[in-house]
């Protein structure tokens, strides 16, 4: 598997098998400079940083689940449970972060993790015609869209009830 700059990174490998998989038309992307915050893909995409898909892992009622927010957004946790039906959501640490995805922070995608997690994507994301979410690596990126993300995952579209940065 590559991309016009190469082969992509073993971490990209099977985000790429996940998009295939699931006909996403989007191609990963290699960027030179680093797109491991909302702020920095931003810059580097020359895109909103609202259009920016954050994958942030948490752990809930002991099992790992994924936020996919709009770069714009702070999750609000206590809301989002609720309305997810879900207990309480905590921050995932560095390492529960790589046992649930095989992946770092800063560059986890939405897919190619060794199991499905439970998602949610961010309603704030359909205002954006074209989203951006990590490919595996800091520097690795794929174009999508907010169904594209609900289809992929096999997961709910629901507010995070985050405050606009």
């Amino acid at each position: 598997m590559t991309t016009p700059s190469g082969p992509l990174p073993t971490r990209s490998q099977p985000v790429a098998r996940a998009l295939v998989a699931a006909g996403i038309p989007g191609r990963i992307r290699r960027l030179a400079e680093s797109a491991r915050t909302a702020a920095e893909a931003a810059d580097a995409l020359g895109c909103e940083v609202g259009a920016i898909a954050n994958s942030l892992v948490f752990i809930s009622d002991d099992v790992p689940v994924m936020v996919l927010t709009s770069g714009r957004h702070r999750v609000d946790t206590a809301e989002l449970a609720t309305r997810w039906g879900r207990g309480e959501l905590r921050r995932a640490t560095a390492e529960q972060v790589r046992q649930a995805t095989g992946q770092a922070i800063g560059g986890v995608a939405p897919v190619g993790h060794p199991n499905l997690l439970p998602t949610v994507v961010d309603r704030a994301l359909a205002d954006y015609p074209r989203i951006w979410a990590a490919a595996g690596t800091p520097h690795t990126v794929f174009p999508t869209t907010a169904d594209e993300l609900v289809r992929l995952t096999g997961g709910r579209l629901l507010p995070v009830v985050g405050s606009v940065l």
